[in-house]
């Protein structure tokens, strides 16, 4: 009889320690799995977050930029105004790797690009940030004569590359930070050919479904000895953004026209003012 009741204490134990074993291991390696959204999508804005696109998944991407709001209701605050659209497909390779292709209205821009996921940030904190990388070519579509003389078919391209660092800070709070750098084979006296930039953006979620979601950008002038005519002004934005698992939507008001980076970064010349503002929108289709 005694003989069974330590039998039976001894297997109580066995499974206890074995319990707390599974137990500990799983939370571990629950820790060790990367966060969940950091953000909702690839685009946060005109920007881009740390986020590709999921393996064989393809997403329909639509920009549309409307007209400045400075006439009223004489134009409905931009809605009859001059607009910018652009249409893009991208595709995820792999689970850290997605490319693109897109085509934007204003001087018919065609662009190439891709993203690769170099770091993800871990639930533990072990890794503390998430990082991507981001790159374009763009090709400008518009006759020769818009090149002025001694046409060249490279005067066509411009180039954009971007690190991204982002942080989940909550379940609700989201940052990023992303240095950059543009370049344009061919540009008028009045702009530089290249420009580097920093981005600041993040994501604050009030429900499971809505977030509020910010970027501001600034340019940094390569050849400050040289003065130009056209003072380029930092790009700002601010919207509401609703997503779920296979759309995201996001509205806002920003003080630039262009979509593609680079043009952005090189060519703004719109202040965050009542007469700049412009009012988009960005749908994000995944299939």
């Amino acid at each position: 009889m005694k003989k069974n009741i330590i039998k039976a204490f001894l297997i109580v134990l066995v499974a206890i320690f074995t319990n707390v074993a599974f137990a500990q291991e799983e939370t571990e390696e629950k820790e060790a799995k990367p966060v969940r959204d950091p953000f909702n999508s690839t685009l946060l804005i005109d920007n881009q977050t740390v986020v590709t696109t999921y393996p064989q998944q393809l997403e329909f991407l639509i920009y549309h930029r409307m007209g400045s709001i400075d006439n009223g209701l004489s134009d409905l605050f931009g809605i009859y105004g001059v607009s910018n659209i652009k249409l893009a497909l991208q595709y995820g390779i792999t689970e850290k790797l997605m490319v693109g292709i897109g085509t934007e209205k204003n001087n018919k821009l065609n662009d190439l690009y891709a993203k690769y996921l170099i770091l993800e940030q871990t639930r533990s904190g072990s890794i503390p940030v998430s990082v991507s990388v981001f790159g374009n070519i763009a090709v400008d579509a518009r006759d020769e004569e818009a090149f002025g003389a001694n046409y060249e078919f490279t005067d066509r391209l411009s180039y954009f590359a971007q690190a991204i660092v982002s942080r989940k800070f909550t379940h609700d709070f989201s940052l990023l930070f992303a240095p950059s750098y543009s370049h344009f084979n061919s540009v008028k006296e009045e702009f530089q050919h290249d420009r580097i930039g920093t981005m600041l953006g993040g994501r604050y979620k009030f429900t499971e479904l809505m977030g509020v979601i910010f970027e501001y950008h600034h340019p940094f002038n390569i050849n400050p000895v040289r003065d130009y005519q056209n003072e380029i002004n930092p790009g700002a934005s601010l919207g509401l953004e609703i997503g779920t698992i296979t759309h995201s939507f996001q509205i806002f008001a920003s003080n630039y026209q262009d979509i593609l980076p680079q043009k952005n970064y090189v060519f703004n010349t719109s202040e965050f003012d009542s007469e700049s503002i412009i009012i988009g929108f960005n749908v994000n289709v995944k299939f």
